[in-house]
């Protein structure tokens, strides 16, 4: 069964707020699964809370993105754009090593997988798109976290680069199947 996560666009001054997650050391928008008795944007405001520290609310749901193959689970994730409402930047120990706005047009390089279009969808203001993003990679077998952190720590190589050398030459089609992106 595929997994549900809620994931987090919060903007404010022409920046977005990225987290920099600890096991693989590159930036994505906050977010993570949704618990037993939540609602989808309960989850989100509380995710946004653990991730960053900040206190948001959500201004409007700009999609849910199916990212399906690729050797990882598939997982339907829902993108609300939110505004800070209080709270103060800081880091989840375990899961951010850094928490930062970065403003629209200077974006770091070492975004998670799929988290590009994600980003660019809540910067242009989209509103209510579903998006299939299907991964193309040569290493199909589905790991779980657990497998792909030992297998990180046993590479010798810095988590960052054990995770781009896992996606290198992995593809991403994005396909809108409902909406203008």
């Amino acid at each position: 069964m595929p997994g549900l996560a809620v994931i987090v666009a919060v903007m404010t001054e022409g920046k977005i707020l990225l987290t920099k997650r600890e096991d693989f050391e590159v930036w994505c928008l906050p977010g993570g699964g949704v618990e037993d008795g939540e609602t989808l944007a309960e989850g989100a405001i509380r995710e946004a809370k653990e991730e960053t520290g900040l206190d948001v609310e959500l201004t409007h749901l700009v999609g849910v993105y199916s990212r399906m193959g690729g050797g990882m689970r598939d997982t339907h994730a829902v993108l609300y754009a939110a505004s800070p409402v209080g709270g103060e930047l800081k880091t989840q120990p375990g899961e951010t090593i850094a928490v930062e706005y970065f403003p629209f047009k200077q974006l770091p390089k070492e975004l998670l997988f799929g988290h590009k279009k994600r980003i660019q969808d809540a910067i242009h203001g989209h509103i209510g798109l579903s998006v299939r993003q299907q991964i193309k990679a040569e290493d199909t077998t589905v790991y779980s976290r657990m497998e792909l952190y030992e297998m990180r720590d046993r590479s010798g190589l810095s988590r960052q680069q054990f995770y781009f050398q896992r996606f290198e030459g992995a593809e991403i089609h994005e396909i809108v199947e409902v909406g203008e992106g």
